[in-house]
């Protein structure tokens, strides 16, 4: 069946938006797009600084202090001894598996 000028042109008419939209659908995925660089400025307050003038340490934080250090090495000393305590058992312990 043929058919006339007119009916053809108003199809090809009634294709062309659907063209337009195809077209600017795959403009927008290959399109490089642009960022916008945006100037951000950061104000900071000031930062306070305190000066220590020649500070002395009395005499019973040194003693304190003395103390405290005699009892990390105490406990230094004890932790020590647990640790070989403890290889020494599980030494023990693999030689009565080794020996049944």
């Amino acid at each position: 069946m043929a058919y006339s000028e007119t009916r053809i042109v108003i199809g090809g008419l009634a294709h062309v938006p659907v063209l337009i939209f195809i077209a600017n659908f795959l403009k927008g995925k290959f399109e490089i797009k642009t960022e916008e660089k945006k100037d951000t400025v950061v104000k900071g307050e000031p930062v306070k600084i305190i000066e220590v003038k020649n500070t002395v340490v009395k005499e019973v934080k040194a003693e304190a202090i003395k103390e405290i250090s005699n009892k990390l090495d105490s406990i230094e000393q004890k932790a020590d001894e647990v640790y070989e305590k403890v290889k020494k058992k599980k030494k023990d312990k693999k030689k009565k598996k080794n020996n049944n």
